[in-house]
């Protein structure tokens, strides 16, 4: 008996962590369709910017990458990805590119 209600426990527990990351990837799209980035770039394909898991691909494992990343977020940036430079996004706070930048790297 005990096991059981320790094995449910643990199962609720599990389920809670598997929603709680669903619903923070769907914020995160949310948030990078209210801000407007899905009109430059996609998850899985180059739009007119660089697709997600490509970006998340590039800086995978990079000290410092979130950070340079909010910044080109809020400031905008070119040269990287090819001639069509990222303009600066103003209409996003620092807490929402870091959101934002997260999520990106986590494709």
């Amino acid at each position: 008996m005990k096991q059981s209600i320790l094995q449910g426990m643990l199962l609720t527990g599990a389920l809670t962590l598997v929603s709680g990351a669903v619903m923070a990837q769907a914020s995160s799209l949310d948030l990078a369709r209210t801000k407007n980035c899905m009109a430059c770039h996609a998850i899985g394909n180059k739009v007119v910017g660089p697709a997600y898991k490509d970006v998340a691909k590039k800086y995978a494992g990079q000290k410092g990458a979130e950070d340079m990343l909010v910044q080109k977020v809020m400031k905008g940036g070119g040269g990287v990805w090819g001639a069509v430079p990222m303009p600066a996004n103003t209409q996003v706070s620092a807490a929402q590119a870091h959101t934002l930048v997260k999520w990106v790297l986590s494709q």
